[in-house]
This record gives C-alpha cells, sequence and structure tokens, in this order.
C-alpha cells in the first residue's frame, strides 16, 4: 500500500508513521511536513509543504490512504480562528484533494465529544469538520474520537498535563458507557489507525476512545 500522512510531526502522527515504516504492507509512505523530521528510511518520501497555498494540494499523488493527524490548541494557535484553520480547513483542504484523486479511505484523528451544535467551540469545530469530511462520500471514511491523549510531545500543554493527574483519580469511575472518556496513550491511537487502514470498512466509521483501544489491545504489529 502506498500512504500518505499529514501532521506526522505530532503526538500520534509520529507514532503513526513509525509504525507505517515498520510494516511491510505500507510499501510507500509519504509525509506532509512543514520542515524535514529529520530522518529517513527507504520507503519515506517527505514533502514540504505548506497548508495555506491552495496550489501545494493540486500537486498530491494518489494513494492507496490517507491519514491526518493535524490538531492544535487554541492557545499554541493564537486565537480561535487560528486554530480553526489548523483544525478544520488543512484537513478538510487535504481531504478534498484525496477525494478528488480518488483516494478510496480517508482516516482522521478528531476528538471524543465531537458535535457540530457544540456549545464548546472545540467540540464545535471537530464536529463541523466531521460533518464536512462525510459529505465528501469516501468510499471509506474512518473517524477517530480519542479521549485525552498520553504520550510525550515536544512542547508542553498545561491543561493536558491537569488532565492527565485529574484523570488518574477519576480512572476507576470511568466504566461502563463511561469508558470512551479515559485517556489513551497517543501509540495505540495510531496502532488502531493502522489496523483499520489494513481492513477498512464500507462507509462511514466512528470509533470513539474505548472502542481504539480495544482494537489497539486486540492487534499485533
Amino acid at each position: 500500500m502506498k500512504v500518505l500522512v499529514a501532521g506526522a510531526s505530532g503526538l500520534i502522527g509520529n507514532h503513526l508513521l513509525r509504525q507505517l515504516l515498520q510494516n511491510q504492507v505500507f510499501t510507500e509512505v509519504i509525509a506532509l511536513v512543514r520542515t524535514s523530521l529529520g530522518f529517513s528510511h527507504a520507503k519515506l518520501q517527505e514533502i514540504i509543504f505548506d497548508f495555506d497555498l491552495p496550489q501545494s494540494y493540486q500537486s498530491l499523488p494518489a494513494v492507496d490512504a490517507a491519514f491526518c493527524c493535524l490538531g492544535t490548541t487554541i492557545k499554541k494557535a493564537g486565537s480561535q480562528a487560528a486554530f480553526r484553520k489548523v483544525d478544520y480547513e488543512y484537513p478538510l483542504a487535504l481531504a478534498q484533494a484525496m477525494r478528488h484523486r480518488n483516494t478510496p479511505h480517508f482516516l482522521v484523528v478528531t476528538a471524543i465529544g465531537s458535535n457540530p451544535k457544540s456549545v464548546f467551540f472545540y467540540s464545535r469545530v471537530k464536529g463541523e469538520l466531521e460533518k464536512a469530511l462525510i459529505a465528501l462520500q469516501f468510499p471509506s471514511l474512518s473517524i477517530f474520537q480519542p479521549s485525552l491523549l498520553l504520550g510525550q510531545r515536544q512542547e508542553t500543554r498545561m491543561g493536558e498535563n491537569v488532565g492527565k493527574v485529574f484523570m488518574s483519580f477519576i480512572w476507576p469511575l470511568l466504566g461502563g458507557s463511561l469508558r470512551k472518556y479515559r485517556s489513551i496513550q497517543a501509540a495505540d491511537v495510531a496502532k488502531a489507525m493502522l489496523k483499520i487502514a489494513l481492513q477498512p470498512a464500507s462507509g462511514v466509521c466512528r470509533y470513539p476512545s474505548d472502542e481504539i483501544q480495544e482494537i489497539a489491545d486486540h492487534f499485533q504489529i
């Protein structure tokens, strides 16, 4: 399989990229990056990509599957408008380009609680993205909705650090239907994405955090 990854320098994307490179099924892995990742691999092709330039999307290659792991925070982005650009406009532009190239499978990371009618800006933007992607009618669209992500980031996110401490206290209480709110390792999200890429289902499939965890737990890379 020939695949494309956007957001390969991020927490989930970096794990995903390395897992794809290690898996023999994936013969060519294209990473869209703003700056070089700093390492090479026989299967890896880096494309220095400007997500703000419409013409950049016109030269993207056809692939068997495209992974979108783009995401930021309002604090890091600097404003709600800047956040929306990274978490809505870039993923949608990428998806439109991939759909134009007849890419059969698009896999995207949103978040638990995504809802286009949410009163919370973050959840609303994620939900609006899901709605826009569904309208593109990919043969297969896989939407991954993780809860609080665990893993070592290059930058410090104070809100996530507080969330991790809080989660450690309430973890035992999150059973049954509340399991989807348990925190999850970014590496496991990547693992589940790889598994679904190998065995895609037709139409739109949403994977909340507890299902992502279950997929990862039962899959050997």
